[in-house]
């Protein structure tokens, strides 16, 4: 995923996601190169997220259902 999809799929500006993929990969959450977004540290990648990432996985795996491997530990 390049920088300039993603900020389409946000519907934020291109240098949004640049600032912020920098600062998750410097956390160690993430590395990123080419086209190519890697998760590191998932867990801590949740804990930095807001509240509301709990409560809309919960609500797209009862939509959709949970995807193969999926472990049922959100965070609060």
């Amino acid at each position: 995923m390049t920088h300039e999809f993603l900020s389409m799929m946000l519907g934020i500006r291109r240098a949004g996601v640049t600032v912020a993929a920098g600062l998750l990969q410097k956390a160690g959450f993430i590395r990123y190169e080419r086209g190519r977004v890697e998760v590191t540290d998932r867990p801590g990648l949740e804990s930095a997220a807001c509240e509301c990432y709990g409560i809309v996985r919960r609500d797209q795996d009862r939509l959709l259902g949970k995807p193969r491997g999926w472990r049922d530990v959100y965070r609060a």
